[in-house]
């Protein structure tokens, strides 16, 4: 046993001939690509830090039994194209996904917390190391246990992470779920379509032929027929009209607003529509709002004898607001299988809420809210930064690249080479002892008013940074 354990730590031991390098290429990749807009050289950077961080988990979980979760952040989902197959980022089309792409990982890793603690337990690592030295060679069990609950701490999952992986997996849930009964509605759509309305076509075709063919009473017959023939013509006009409400091919094609203006056109009431929505929300919420909408104008059409009607569709910031309001009589009560139920279940599905407003004699006014179901970079206002901070990262941004280079990379070359020039670098001005602590200091500063640049927008609205952001431009929410 006790071989065992110092056999493990001696791997733990040697994983510094790994560590060490890293952490120094580690520095200039960050350097480059933070500082120097190398942004290419950043996403392979977190990657050999995630390898490494794994690799620890793994490890101390087979020899310590302490789980370590992973904390990252759920993976942004792939780019999808738009109505004209193209791909956009912030305000570029590309034909391919591969640039969206790109840009959606690189924001989703810079903006994950769990990024930041890898490179701060990769830089701390080795140290920790070093303090436990002494139980990993007297006591490597204890040892071994405190460089795990130390792992824990930087490289385990936090209640944010955890937090967000849930509702990662529930929207994903929600979207299949959905998606699965919009495919069910298309599957029945195409079983009336090849099996039903063929099946009426054929007996208005036999009908028509019998209709010949009688010869007892013919006018008798042929009237009886003829009646017969339209009630099937009747039946398959219904039946069309069944499959266009399934799911309207005006709503895939055209979106929300024109579906309701086609409602509104078929409804025996005069139905005003008025709609603020520049851009289209996801297909199963355009559906769920489409079939709430048609339910309240037939609702009020028969059972509220209203005359007239209007449907107002518009955004609250990223919320999908919409409201139906008829000038019949009132009293409408979801308890009385007015449909208004069935409606607020649909609505569930993506949190949606309605507030009825029906008193006796009319009006009624029915509004409907789904939240977050607009796309953020449309959705209105979302929030500036205020001006101090505004002010803040303007300076951040125009001086962050003074102590990182002339104030510290510059000065670290010239000690290097041993090249006899101080100019106005201010670490080769001090005694010799305090020339490498400054110049580190001044790289230390440096990064820390480009991190701070870029953490401050993404704290005050990380849904609006991740959609508008670039990697070329990470200040630009704040415009």
């Amino acid at each position: 046993m006790l071989l065992r354990r110092l056999g493990q730590v001696t791997v733990l031991l040697a994983l510094l001939v790994v560590e060490v390098p890293l952490i120094l290429l580690s520095v200039v990749m960050l350097v480059l690509a933070v500082a120097m807009g190398m942004v290419f050289l950043f996403q392979p950077q977190v990657r050999m830090v995630r390898r490494l961080a794994e690799l620890n988990r793994r490890l101390l979980r087979a020899w310590t039994g302490i789980p370590i979760e992973a904390p990252y952040l759920p993976k942004p989902p792939p780019p999808v194209p738009g109505p004209d197959g193209m791909y956009r980022s912030d305000r570029t089309l590309y034909r391919t996904p591969r640039i969206p792409a790109w840009n959606d990982r690189w924001k989703w890793l810079i903006t994950d917390p769990a990024t930041w603690r890898d490179d701060l337990w990769l830089l701390l690592d080795p140290l920790v190391k070093a303090t436990l030295l002494p139980l990993f060679v007297l006591v490597p069990e204890l040892g071994l246990r405190l460089y795990a609950l130390w792992s824990n701490l930087l490289l385990g999952a936090t209640a944010a992470s955890r937090l967000a992986s849930q509702v990662s997996h529930l929207k994903r849930t929600r979207n299949l779920a959905t998606d699965s009964q919009a495919a069910e509605m298309r599957r029945i759509e195409r079983d009336l379509h090849d099996g039903t309305q063929a099946r009426l076509v054929a007996i208005g075709m036999t009908l028509g032929a019998a209709e010949e063919l009688m010869d007892k009473d013919p006018s008798a017959a042929k009237a009886l027929l003829a009646k017969a023939r339209d009630a099937s013509s009747d039946t398959l006009t219904e039946l069309r009209r069944v499959i266009r409400g399934i799911h309207p091919p005006v709503l895939a094609e055209r979106g929300l607003g024109d579906a309701v203006r086609a409602l509104a056109m078929d409804s025996p009431m005069r139905v005003t529509v008025d709609v603020d929505l520049p851009h289209r929300p996801e297909a199963p919420v355009e559906a769920a709002a489409y079939f709430a909408v048609s339910e309240l104008l037939s609702n009020a059409a028969r059972h509220g004898d209203a005359r007239s009607a209007t449907v107002d569709l518009s955004s609250n910031g990223p919320d999908l607001r919409i409201t139906v309001t008829d000038d019949g009589m009132g009293g409408a009560d979801p308890a009385k299988g007015s449909g208004l139920s069935g409606i607020e279940r649909r609505l569930a599905a993506f949190d949606g809420v309605l507030a009825l407003n029906s008193p006796p004699g009319g009006p009624t006014t029915v509004t409907m809210e789904l939240p977050r179901a607009l796309p953020e970079h449309w959705s209105g206002d979302l929030g500036r930064l205020p001006r101090r901070k505004a002010i803040l990262l303007g300076f951040l941004w125009a001086t962050a690249w003074c102590p990182t280079f002339p104030q510290g990379f510059v000065p670290a070359i010239f000690k290097i080479i041993d090249f006899d020039e101080k100019s106005w670098f201010l670490a080769l001005h001090l005694p010799e002892v305090w020339q490498w602590p400054t110049i580190i200091g001044m790289i230390a500063l440096g990064l820390s008013m480009h991190f701070m640049a870029i953490r401050i927008p993404v704290t005050h609205n990380r849904e609006r940074w991740m959609v508008e952001a670039t990697p070329t431009k990470p200040w630009r929410p704040c415009l």
